[in-house]
């Protein structure tokens, strides 16, 4: 036994602080000039998703020789929380596609799938993950959406809500059910391309907040799926969604961190400059005290997607701690906003500063990839079975 010290949870390598930092000057000259932008029109910047994959944000964990940048979970953390800082939109492509796309093919896929697949995803071809439906939102796998056997070929008929990426994804991982008797073990994930014939995105949703980032209801009319396009095997498609979301919340944690640091250091530079009685706002102790209790919020935030990130890499469990992370930062990024506009005062219910987008954005953190209430339903769980 040695009495040496673990090291600091939040202490990065040097190749993690250099990713850091590339990443956040990145998103200081390349995607803030282009929010305002963005969020008018409720689309990206088409220059956007090439530079993202120039600076090999769509493979951050993707090894070398299938494309990527042969990083780790926790680096996709890294960046997605910088980008979120300065827009959340910008986030939500790069998470979803690392975390929701690349590591089903990364978990499940044969040899020739990855092959096929990672390198085009690495090099731009933007990823979408589609489980949603009408009828299967929480209740994730009353899928209506079938998929029939038709030779060596799969034919897929039935729609899909709630994708993110829609708008832009060219190849999306499709949940089906190939025997609705069989319940969650009739589920099969498909790996589907927006040239594929019966294959359409249908509406794009207008939201309240991530304005730029898209998200559509994709149709499937007879829509013909290569037999090889099989995503891990039949049957086991339940698997592949649950384990893949457990990776997603990881990524929403790091996305609401970003969200609720890019509200509160504008709130910061606000109060030290706003004056108020012939001093800076920032002078009052009731302000330094709500501003304390969250800083102190996002760094207990921070620590527990660090930890999940960290675990996964590892390579141990990390599914209550995901859920964990993802619980509790979405609900600190709503407390966050929230102070952050209630110190703007009046300047703060305006779009002409920053902290009312921040407020729309992180409501999303407690919809998305599982909310809140399934959040507690999985530690709940997890937690009774410790006993």
């Amino acid at each position: 036994m040695t009495d040496m010290p673990g090291v600091p949870l939040t202490a990065l390598t040097e190749d993690e602080t250099m990713f850091r930092d590339v990443v956040r000057d990145f998103a200081e000259t390349e995607v803030r000039p282009r929010v305002e932008k963005m969020e008018q029109d409720g689309e990206y910047d088409p220059d956007l998703i090439p530079k993202f994959a120039e600076l090999g944000l769509l493979g951050i964990d993707v090894d070398v020789d299938h494309g990527g940048a042969g990083g780790t979970s926790f680096m996709t953390m890294l960046a997605v929380e910088e980008l979120a800082a300065v827009d959340a939109s910008a986030s939500v492509l790069v998470d979803v596609h690392n975390t929701l796309v690349n590591t089903p093919f990364l978990d499940w896929a044969c040899e020739e799938l990855k092959q096929k697949y990672l390198p085009r995803l690495c090099a731009g071809a933007v990823g979408a993950y589609a489980l949603s439906e009408a009828g299967s939102g929480s209740d994730a796998f009353a899928l209506a959406c079938r998929a029939e056997q038709a030779g060596e070929d799969w034919i897929l008929n039935g729609p899909k809500l709630w994708v993110t990426n829609g708008g832009e994804a060219e190849i999306f991982v499709i949940f089906a059910t190939v025997d609705p008797s069989k319940g969650h073990k009739g589920i099969t994930a498909f790996v589907v391309e927006r040239g594929f014939d019966g294959f359409t995105v249908g509406k794009k949703e207008n939201k309240l907040g991530i304005r730029a980032s898209s998200t559509t209801e994709l149709v499937l009319e007879n829509c013909r799926v290569p037999g090889e396009n099989v995503l891990g095997e039949v049957g086991k498609g339940y698997k592949v969604a649950i384990e893949t979301l457990n990776v997603g919340r990881i990524g929403i944690g790091a996305q609401m961190v970003g969200v609720a640091r890019g509200a509160l250091h504008a709130t910061r530079a606000y109060v030290q400059e706003r004056q108020q009685f012939g001093k800076p706002i920032a002078a009052f102790q009731a302000v330094q005290f709500q501003l304390a209790q969250a800083a102190t919020e996002l760094e207990a935030g921070r620590l527990l997607v660090y930890n999940a990130a960290r675990l996964r890499d590892a390579k141990q469990p990390y599914v209550i701690e995901a859920a964990m992370a993802k619980l509790y930062t979405a609900q600190m990024a709503e407390r966050v906003t929230s102070l952050c506009v209630d110190l703007f005062g009046g300047y703060g219910f305006t779009k002409e500063y920053p902290v009312e987008k921040f407020y729309r954005d992180a409501k999303i953190g407690a919809i998305y990839e599982g909310t809140s209430n399934m959040q507690l339903q999985t530690i709940a769980k997890m937690f009774l079975a410790e006993a």
